[in-house]
């Protein structure tokens, strides 16, 4: 009996966030210049500059075949600049470098200028390119 389209689809998804993780922490460790350097003091007063909210079901939508764009394949920010992505969904998702898990909202302030291109489980194209600019 082979699988059904679906549970294929679900196991492409999970093999894909599972090498997106890896790859996330490869290029943590590594000395690249181009690797996104993002600041380890979150802001949580002011207010943020880009603000996404992954809903609930956005999961269940994406194992139904439903695309989904909650966020731009190419987001340009600005060093000192704030980013908030609001996770309401069961499940968590894959935001370039971010993961945002289940009902989690991150929030992040970028400290330096740097591009980094990875998984993004809510978008179409399933890849995101966060570019800092200064």
């Amino acid at each position: 009996m082979s699988p059904s389209p679906r549970s294929s689809q679900t196991r492409l998804r999970r093999l894909i966030a599972t090498l997106a993780a890896i790859s996330i922490l490869a290029a943590a460790c590594g000395d690249d210049e181009a690797t996104l350097q993002l600041d380890g003091d979150v802001v949580t007063e002011a207010p943020a500059d880009y603000q996404f909210v992954i809903p609930l079901g956005a999961g269940d939508a994406l194992d139904a075949g439903s695309p989904l764009e909650i966020l731009p394949a190419r987001l340009d920010t600005k060093v000192g600049e704030i980013i908030e992505i609001v996770n309401e969904d069961e499940r968590g998702h894959l935001v370039g470098p971010f993961f945002v898990g289940a009902h989690e909202t991150l929030r992040q302030k970028f400290s330096a200028p740097g591009e980094f291109e990875g998984v993004c489980t809510v978008h179409p194209s399933g890849e995101i390119v966060v570019a800092v600019t200064e």
